[in-house]
């Protein structure tokens, strides 16, 4: 059993993908710490990397290259400011020189140093070999992006292959919805109180409240840039964002100069259902079309899915309860994280493996457990809204067109988001007693499902929509 902690998946980056941008980045960086740790990173002459499976099947539409790029710079992906990003990627290629962790300098065509391979390699979907010249030989190192900006090497795959179980050193470890209701009955806590317990085992509170709150600006963030920036989407699909437009018809006369005021103006306005509908959806629009132009999201619990769990949480704020503040907002995200983490143990929340029931599928059935709670769900009825959420995302398909995070990425998020608050509301009025198909159920009967799901449905763009509609039509 592993440790996953709410920080493992509410993770701050750049989109479009979390497996296929985030993933990679941190790879590189993880690479260049190992030269370092082996004192090689100076003798390094040459460098290429190799991508396979759907990390190179898709990897130009997810920026993949891009990534790699940055992340061999030596750029962090939660600070980099993300204007700077095509300036830094222009001068690579222009110059074919890249500042390797912005220490050296070494020769760096990426036409012919990242080579996109299509086939895959065992273990996971997501591969990518990074190979230095040192001293005359060859060194290479392979890593696998397994969704939501994880990254594992050859321990994990080994661990596997020999049942080697990893330690948790949570005092409450939980991989399964069993084990967190067992905890939540023997120590009288609600879940997010449970989750609480495990943080505070390896952060201080403060450090705690200080991260969840860089997590929520950042989504709150993000949310008020895609309402209030007009235009169309890079890519080459020309899709239009639609978050602006969907704003200029319910903002009305608001007044506010930042993030927070809109906040509060928003709780002024009317909640009709048809209006309730459309801000939900705006907020979720929004997300996703700033991830998809490279501007920073939070894994949610990925890229692709980012714009669920913000939009569910906003909803909450700004509809449900007024005087909402940090401790709702710490409430939401702690059990949030950790419904994920049940999907992420049981099942994947990589698209790659498991299509988009993994990522859209995945956050639903997190935002949905997180807002039950908030509004008064017992822990047995947490349950029960992710499992709902999840139900209805079941054999969900990952099929982008183009192979870019647009459509039909963009909008799930706004289904998944809309799906999550009827799953809370369905939850609430349900007795746990007469519930038939646990959340543990679900959790298995999702990872079946990716495994018998066909490949050209996970995130390779050879089905489904990604061929039912040509890049020339848009």
């Amino acid at each position: 059993m592993e440790c996953i902690s709410v920080f493992d998946m509410l993770k701050i980056g750049v989109g479009p993908s979390s497996s296929h941008t985030l993933g990679p980045w941190r790879a590189a960086e993880r690479w260049i710490k190992e030269l370092k740790d082996d004192n090689k990173f100076d003798a390094v002459e040459s460098i290429s990397i190799d991508l396979y499976g759907s990390l190179s099947l898709t990897g130009k539409g997810h920026a993949t290259d891009y990534a790699i790029m940055l992340g061999l710079s030596g750029a962090n992906p939660e600070t980099i400011p993300v204007e700077n990003i095509s300036d830094i990627i222009s001068k690579i290629k222009d110059t074919n020189i890249l500042h390797f962790n912005n220490e050296k300098e070494l020769a760096f065509n990426p036409k012919k140093q990242i080579v996109f391979n299509k086939k895959f390699l065992p273990f996971h979907a997501n591969a990518l070999r990074f190979t230095a010249i040192i001293n005359g030989e060859k060194k290479e190192a392979t890593y696998y992006s397994i969704g939501g900006g994880f990254v594992v090497q050859e321990e994990r795959k080994l661990a596997k292959a020999k049942k080697i179980i990893f330690q948790c050193t949570f005092p409450y470890p939980i991989e399964t919805g069993v084990d967190l209701l067992k905890y939540c009955k023997q120590l009288n806590k609600s879940i997010s109180q449970v989750v609480l317990e495990n943080e505070k085992s390896i952060n201080t509170v403060e450090t705690i409240d200080f991260e969840l709150q860089r997590i929520w600006n950042t989504m709150l963030e993000c949310m008020y840039i895609g309402c209030h920036t007009e235009g169309n989407l890079p890519g080459g699909l020309n899709v239009r964002r639609r978050a602006f437009d969907t704003y200029q018809t319910i903002k009305g006369d608001l007044q506010y100069t930042n993030p927070k005021e809109w906040l509060e103006s928003i709780r002024k306005t009317e909640v009709k259902f048809r209006q309730i509908l459309k801000w939900v959806s705006c907020f979720a629009l929004g997300v996703n079309e700033v991830n998809a132009s490279l501007g920073r999201v939070v894994t949610a619990p990925t890229n692709g899915s980012a714009g669920v769990i913000p939009s569910v949480l906003m909803y909450y704020m700004v509809i449900e309860n007024h005087d909402a503040d940090f401790s709702h907002i710490r409430q939401f995200l702690l059990v949030a994280g950790e419904i994920g983490s049940i999907f992420k143990k049981g099942a994947t929340i990589s698209a790659a493996m498991g299509g988009c029931q993994a990522e859209i599928g995945v956050s639903s059935a997190m935002a949905a457990a997180a807002l039950c709670e908030l509004m008064g769900g017992s822990p047995e009825q947490v349950l029960v809204a992710a499992e709902i959420a999840m139900e209805h995302h079941l054999g969900l398909t990952c099929d982008p067109i183009g192979g870019l995070v647009q459509i039909p990425c963009i909008e799930r998020n706004a289904m998944g988001a809309i799906k999550a608050i009827n799953a809370a509301e369905m939850a609430l009025d349900t007795d746990p007693e007469n519930v038939k198909v646990p959340l543990d159920k679900v959790v298995a009967t999702m990872w079946e499902t990716a495994k018998d799901m066909n490949k050209k449905y996970k995130e390779t763009s050879k089905g489904g929509l990604a061929v039912g509609v040509n890049m020339s039509d848009c």
